[in-house]
């Protein structure tokens, strides 16, 4: 089985929330967004980071205001924005074809990623979404993998991952899967790391390397 990372894997989208960041901290008059901001806001729960930047920067807005107003920003941009990386849908396509089960597997808030997916008409492609949120479970936690592959009765060695993280990459060999890493300008200068922790390097979606092509799509 197939499982497919959403930000920055199959969406053009980890930018987003420094996008988001910039435009709200503008509104009221804070540039450039501090650096130590986005470190603490990127690894916090969004209401959690509502009420650091309520604190931090003494906003009138309650936690919950803030919370809502980056989720308006977001949804616009998931469901009207947001364009799939290159080599993504043809990828998605040629699985369906080799009949490989896919789903997605994401730390990405599930009303934007089913937006995202709607969007680009896609959703059905996949035979679930398995996210974060909903599990309870984080992506650094190897037993998100394991009960990803359990929801479908596939063991974890049977199980294909295409991820840009290297943390959640680690966790997901861990686990058990094998782990294809998928360049993204997220992470720039960290990709050696991702080449020891993944069983492939996918420099672009648009052409995959000899070994996951043959894992994949052998005898078709």
């Amino acid at each position: 089985m197939l499982f497919f990372d959403l930000d920055g894997t199959l969406l053009d989208s980890n930018g987003i929330w420094l996008d988001i960041d910039i435009e709200f901290l503008g509104r009221h008059g804070i540039a450039p967004v501090p650096e130590d901001y986005t470190e603490y806001v990127t690894h916090h729960s969004p209401l959690d980071a509502a009420r650091y930047t309520r604190t931090r920067f003494g906003l009138s807005e309650t936690a919950e205001e803030i919370r809502q107003t980056w989720l308006q920003m977001a949804r616009a941009a998931y469901a009207g924005k947001l364009e799939l990386k290159p080599g993504a849908r043809a990828l998605l396509e040629r699985c369906r074809r080799r009949g490989w089960d896919m789903a997605v597997l994401t730390s990405c808030m599930p009303e934007l990623c089913r937006a995202a997916l709607e969007r680009h008409g896609i959703a059905d492609w996949f035979r679930g979404v398995v996210t974060t949120q909903e599990t309870g479970l984080e992506k650094r936690d190897p037993a998100l993998y394991r009960l990803a592959a359990a929801q479908w009765g596939v063991p974890p060695k049977d199980c294909v991952l295409f991820e840009d993280s290297p943390g959640y990459c680690a966790a997901a060999g861990e686990a058990g899967f094998y782990v294809a890493g998928v360049r993204d300008p997220l992470y720039a200068g960290r990709e050696e790391e991702l080449r020891r922790l993944c069983g492939s390097w996918v420099d672009s979606l648009e052409q995959l390397p000899p070994e996951l092509e043959a894992r994949l799509f052998s005898g078709t």
